[in-house]
């Protein structure tokens, strides 16, 4: 029996786990962005403003960004398949109480208790991702499992406007709870114990130490304003293709079906890029994405060019995950290799803080200025991811 013979088990395990993770990412990207469908309704129902509905985004984001690194550090020496599991329940619950809620205030403290639970599975999931490869395919391993994420964004924002248009916000909620328990059944049986087994669990002492490493924080502050900028004008997407572009309710859920689709592109595009020289990547990446956000606020009034834009858009707002992701293991790797794990939870984080910013901003500039300055304000926010890039850049060189 030759050596490939041995190893087709493992490799065929290691798909099958794969798959587990990138069908739980699928539920959770799921629930992160079919808010950004729902979020009229939610406002209808509670007699709220849009930029009050669109806590839902920014507190859901802040849950992840707070939460996650939190609960990932504490459970730092629990075994890693408990914790993995115990969040999936978790999510399961966050998602029945939302869809229960009587009051908005309710409605929060459900996506609150999900938005835990995404920052710890993400963290852990990542990093499982990235054991199961060699190193030079760790950015197409976490291109795999983000790329169930990827998939939702798709289908996630526009089926939950065209759902919560037939049988109201709370049903698909409801839904997600399913997915939710399919995902916990999936993980059960296709992760192994030992692969998610820390070898030295990090003390906090060198938690500590991740957390204060210049270079950790440079491409953390990367990922929160390069991907968080997006959120400027996407969580108003709704309402910028309807009040601004003029086009009806009924086809807002085919055009964000498009957008998500171009999103999962761009997403496979990225983790490949990211295997080879990933912060040359990061930085054509948002350079890109700053011109098209910036060309979005002179094209948004016009139809034809506007869905071009918003089509492009998609496809680079996802591109950089991966990499981001990838190279912040790779820095944990090699400066805190105990605390890998709390490094992906840290850029889980910056990702959904940069959601929580990019959004927030954008309620900002749409109550102050109108919604059809948003775009340009998201380009000045990646703008300044560009710079940070380029100052990672210059310290990658002299080291």
């Amino acid at each position: 029996m030759n050596g490939n013979e041995h190893s087709a088990p493992k490799s065929n395990g290691n798909k099958f786990a794969l798959f587990a993770l990138a069908a739980t990412f699928f539920g959770v990207g799921v629930t992160e962005f079919i808010s950004v469908g729902v979020l009229p309704a939610v406002a209808n129902e509670f007699h709220i403003s849009t930029s009050t509905a669109g806590l839902i985004v920014s507190m859901y984001a802040i849950g992840v960004a707070v939460g996650g690194p939190i609960l990932t550090s504490l459970t730092a020496k629990v075994p890693r398949k408990k914790v993995l599991l115990s969040v999936i329940v978790l999510f399961i619950i966050g998602h029945i109480i939302t869809a229960i809620a009587p009051t908005f205030s309710i409605v929060l403290t459900g996506r609150i208790l999900s938005a835990f639970a995404h920052g710890v599975f993400f963290a852990i999931g990542s990093t499982v991702a990235a054991s199961l490869v060699p190193k030079n395919r760790q950015a197409s391993a976490i291109a795999f499992v983000f790329g169930g994420f990827t998939v939702a964004t798709a289908i996630g924002a526009p089926l939950g406007t065209y759902i919560s248009d037939i049988f109201g916000w709370r049903f698909p909620f409801y839904g997600i709870a399913f997915i939710g328990l399919i995902a916990l059944i999936l993980n059960a049986i296709a992760i192994q114990s030992h692969q998610l087994k820390t070898e030295i669990p990090p003390s906090y002492k060198d938690q500590l130490k991740l957390a204060g490493n210049g270079r950790i924080l440079l491409i953390l502050a990367v990922t929160i304003l390069g991907y968080g900028g997006t959120f400027v004008t996407f969580t108003y997407l709704s309402p910028i293709l309807q009040d601004i572009m003029g086009i009806g309710a009924e086809k807002v859920s085919v055009i964000l079906f498009v957008y998500g689709i171009a999103i999962a592109i761009g997403n496979t595009i990225g983790g490949r890029f990211g295997d080879r020289k990933p912060l040359k990547a990061l930085l054509s990446m948002f350079s890109v994405q700053a011109v098209i956000l910036l060309i979005f606020t002179f094209t948004a009034p016009y139809k034809a060019v506007g869905l071009i834009t918003v089509a492009a858009m998609g496809l680079l707002a996802f591109m950089s995950v991966p990499v981001l992701q990838s190279y912040v293991l790779n820095l944990a790797q090699r400066y805190v290799p105990s605390a890998v794990d709390v490094a992906s939870s840290l850029n889980i984080a910056s990702f959904n803080g940069g959601i929580a910013l990019g959004s927030y901003v954008g309620g900002i500039t749409a109550d102050i200025m109108g919604l059809q300055h948003t775009p340009w304000v998201a380009a000045v926010m990646v703008f300044l991811g560009v710079l940070l890039t380029v100052v990672t850049i210059r310290l990658e060189k002299k080291k």
